[in-house]
C-alpha cells in the first residue's frame, strides 16, 4: 500500500443544505420504550411496518398533504428496528379502491445519523416530479433507510436492509389515516436508492405477500458493487462512496478493514463517514476542505479476500427474479455507474425472463439521470398501475 496521497480539493457546499449541515435527530426519531410518556405510543406491535407515530409539516407541494413517519422495520439480525420517513398525499378525499403508493428510495445522502432527507427543511424537493405525483393521485412515501434519522450505523448499499426498509415503508404509509394508501406499489429510486428499489422488487413476494408490487423503478442502479469500487476510487464520488460503503459494512458486518487500509487511511475514512454528502452538477460534494484519500488506497487484495467478497456478492441485485417489470434509466454519460455495468445487468434480467424497459439518456450524467429520466419514469409507473401491459426492451430469447 502507498502512503496517503496529496489532499484532493474539494468545494465546501453548505447551501444544498439549506444554509448549514443537517440538523440532529430531535425526540420524533426516538422510538418509545417500554413505559412510554404516552400511553398512546406503547409499542406492544412491533411487526415489520407497524406504525409508531406521525407529525404533519407543511408543504409547498399545491394539493398536498405531508407527514415524518416512524415504522418498525427488521434489522439484519432479524430483529425489529425502527426507521424514519416521509409521505406525502394529495388533499382531496381518496377514491374508493384507494390510491396506489410511490415507494420513493433515495440516492446516497450519507452514512451519518443526522443525514436523513427527512431532517432536511426542504426535503420533499429531493422527490423528482411530486407535483406531477399528486395531480396523478399517488400517495408517495420516502424511507430514509435504517441507521438514517434512527441509531446507525446505516446499512450503506445493504441490499436486503434497504429493501425491508422500502417494503416496510409502504406498510406504514397504508395506515396514516383517511389519505387511502392502497397495497398497490411501486419502488423507484435513484443511484442508492436503484439498488434499493431492485432489492423490493426481489424481497417483495417473501417479506411482504400481502403488498402488490406494480413495478420496479431503477434510475443508474449500482449493481455491480465490486466493479463500482474498481471503477471509480481515482475519483472524488468513489472515494465518498468506497468511504460511506467501507466505513458501515466493518461496523454492520464486523468485516476486518485494517488488513487492506493503512491506519491513516482508516482515520481519513472515519472523518468522511462522519459528514453527509450533498451534490453539485455532477459531482458528491463534502463540508470538509478536503479528501485525503489517494486512488490506491485500498488494496487489490480486498476484493478477493473473506469475508468482503462474499458481501459484495450478496449486495448485488440481480440473484433473485425481479418480483414484476422493471424500468431502468441510464445517462450514457455516467462516471460514477459505468453504462456498460448497468446494460451487462439488464441483459442478466432479460437471460432470466424479466419483462424489462431499459431507456439509455444521451449525453447524461449519474447526478442528472434521476431528473432527467422522472418524466418517463412516472409514465411508465402509471401505465403499470392503469394494468396496461409492460414493454420490453428485451431481445427475443
Amino acid at each position: 500500500m502507498s502512503r496517503l496521497g496529496r489532499a484532493l480539493p474539494i468545494a465546501v457546499l453548505l447551501s444544498l443544505r439549506c444554509g448549514g449541515p443537517p440538523p440532529k435527530p430531535n425526540g420524533f426519531y426516538i422510538a418509545p420504550t417500554k413505559k412510554p410518556v404516552a400511553r398512546s405510543e406503547a409499542v406492544v406491535d412491533r411487526r415489520p411496518g407497524k406504525l409508531i407515530r406521525s407529525e404533519p409539516f407543511d408543504t409547498k407541494v399545491p394539493g398536498s398533504v405531508a407527514w415524518r413517519i416512524l415504522y418498525v422495520s427488521t434489522g439484519l439480525d432479524g430483529r425489529p428496528i425502527e426507521v424514519s420517513g416521509l409521505v406525502v398525499a394529495p388533499k382531496l378525499p381518496p377514491p374508493p379502491n384507494g390510491r396506489p403508493v410511490v415507494a420513493w428510495a433515495h440516492p446516497t445522502a450519507g452514512v451519518a445519523e443526522n443525514c436523513a432527507p427527512s431532517l432536511l427543511r426542504d426535503a420533499l424537493d429531493s422527490i423528482p416530479h411530486l407535483p406531477a405525483l399528486m395531480t396523478l393521485d399517488d400517495v408517495v412515501v420516502a424511507t430514509d433507510y435504517p441507521g438514517l434519522g434512527t441509531p446507525g450505523p446505516h446499512p450503506y448499499l445493504v441490499g436486503e436492509s434497504e429493501g425491508r426498509a422500502v417494503l416496510d415503508s409502504v406498510r406504514a404509509a397504508v395506515q396514516i389515516p383517511k389519505i387511502g394508501a392502497s397495497t398497490r406499489f411501486i419502488a423507484w429510486g435513484h443511484s442508492q436508492g436503484g439498488h434499493a428499489a431492485l432489492f423490493a422488487g426481489e424481497l417483495a413476494r417473501s417479506y411482504a405477500p400481502e403488498l402488490t408490487l406494480m413495478g420496479v423503478a431503477a434510475i443508474s442502479p449500482p449493481t455491480d458493487l465490486a466493479q463500482l469500487l474498481k471503477d471509480d476510487l481515482d475519483a472524488q464520488a468513489g472515494k465518498v462512496i468506497a468511504s460511506y460503503c467501507l466505513w458501515s459494512w466493518s461496523r454492520v458486518y464486523g468485516a476486518p478493514l485494517d488488513r487492506f487500509v493503512e491506519p491513516a487511511v482508516l482515520h481519513e475514512i472515519d472523518r468522511v463517514a462522519s459528514v453527509c454528502a450533498a451534490t453539485e452538477g455532477e459531482a458528491f460534494r463534502l463540508p470538509l476542505d478536503s479528501v485525503a484519500l489517494p486512488a490506491d488506497f485500498l488494496s487489490p487484495a480486498f476484493y478477493t479476500s473473506s469475508p468482503w467478497q462474499r458481501l459484495l456478492q450478496e449486495n448485488r441485485p440481480g440473484r433473485s427474479p425481479a418480483g414484476a417489470p422493471v424500468y431502468v434509466a441510464q445517462g450514457t454519460d455516467d462516471a460514477i455507474v459505468r453504462p456498460s455495468v448497468t446494460a451487462d445487468f439488464v441483459t442478466g434480467l432479460c437471460r432470466a425472463g424479466a419483462t424489462v424497459r431499459y431507456e439509455p439518456f444521451p449525453g447524461v450524467g449519474h447526478m442528472r439521470a434521476g431528473r432527467v429520466s422522472a418524466t418517463s419514469a412516472i409514465q411508465w409507473m402509471t401505465s403499470r398501475f392503469n394494468g396496461e401491459t409492460a414493454p420490453n426492451t428485451c431481445p427475443p430469447l
